[in-house]
């Protein structure tokens, strides 16, 4: 009886990972034969999940909308893990998020086993989120997002551009990305027959699915990196890199991921690189920093950074002449 409890909840896990599996490959993936598959389906529709099933070669098991969640068995690490996530993620950028994780949150405190409260309570306590300010996202669209991913299907949606203006596009979704800060879609445009990068709160309107694509060799093995380098430095004039007397760890601390990537050069200086449309803004930001500095590229910062040095010397002699007089 445990064993089939077991396995029941182990093709109900499979049933919520992917949108649609066959007999053969449910079979394969748990050890057992296609007939106790169907048996362990039946047992599931009996307790009130509805499983779709389509015939033919081509077709499979779904799980349909409406099923509940089934009890979830997690060890300490795992309990204290969630709580905190549910925690940080009130903050987060996704619209009507907040207010959900509350509400589980409660709902797991309430079960947490008196050993884990008094740890839980001192991570809660020690533990502060800062507010996002970024435009929230549609969760729903996350999740439309998620299943196309998943299901190798092309997705079109209006998108609306930086400068305001608004087009349908039709891609081939492969990852999402979260900044911390912003979602970002990675995805092949069918159109323009080339990698983009989309900004999850620009999407305009919920992802309509279409047909299935052939996967392609992505545009990089780390998307996390390639979704920075495109946000950083690719849509900007000028590629700005810069070296840091600081270590990496203190540069990072007020330098996001959104803004600069950031790769240590020995223990005690930092290389940044980011993009700028002009080159007055990266003068500000990183004398902002308080840190000395190095420019390393391009040339017309450095030529930049001289004239406004002898503006600057020229403003302060001025202010000190004003001053004696």
């Amino acid at each position: 009886m445990i064993q089939t409890s077991a396995r029941l909840l182990q093709l109900l896990s499979l049933l919520q990972v992917r949108r649609e599996w066959t007999g053969p490959a449910l079979a394969d993936r748990m050890g057992v034969t296609e007939r106790t598959v169907r048996r362990d389906i039946d047992k599931l529709r009996n307790l009130g999940y509805p499983i779709h099933a389509s015939p033919g070669i081509a077709g499979g098991y779904q799980l349909g909308a409406g099923a509940q969640l089934p009890p979830l068995l997690l060890d300490d690490n795992e309990a204290l893990a969630v709580a905190l996530g549910l925690n940080a993620v009130a903050a987060g950028p996704v619209a009507g998020i907040g207010e959900a994780s509350v509400r589980a949150l409660a709902k797991l405190e309430q079960v947490l086993p008196s050993r884990l409260r008094p740890k839980f309570a001192m991570l809660k306590a020690a533990v502060t989120t800062l507010p996002s300010n970024a435009a929230s996202v549609d969760p729903q669209q996350l999740t439309v997002m998620s299943a196309a991913i998943s299901d190798r299907r092309q997705v079109s949606f209006d998108y609306v551009k930086s400068d305001g203006a608004s087009a349908r596009r039709l891609v081939e979704p492969y990852r999402l990305v979260d900044t911390g800060r912003r979602w970002y879609l990675v995805a092949w445009d069918v159109d323009r027959e080339d990698w983009r990068t989309f900004r999850a709160d620009r999407i305009a309107s919920l992802p309509s699915e279409r047909k299935k694509y052939v996967p392609r060799p992505l545009p990089a093995e780390d998307l996390a990196a390639y979704v920075q380098q495109s946000i950083t430095r690719s849509p900007y004039r000028f590629d700005v890199v810069v070296r840091l007397r600081a270590p990496l760890a203190e540069v990072a601390a007020v330098v996001g991921p959104h803004i600069a990537s950031l790769s240590p050069d020995g223990p005690t200086a930092t290389i940044l690189r980011a993009g700028w449309d002009n080159l007055a803004a990266p003068a500000a930001q990183l004398a902002a920093l308080d840190m000395d500095f190095e420019i390393l590229e391009p040339a017309e910062f450095k030529s930049f950074a001289r004239h406004l040095s002898h503006r600057l010397s020229a403003a302060a002699r001025g202010a000190t002449e004003a001053g004696d007089s």
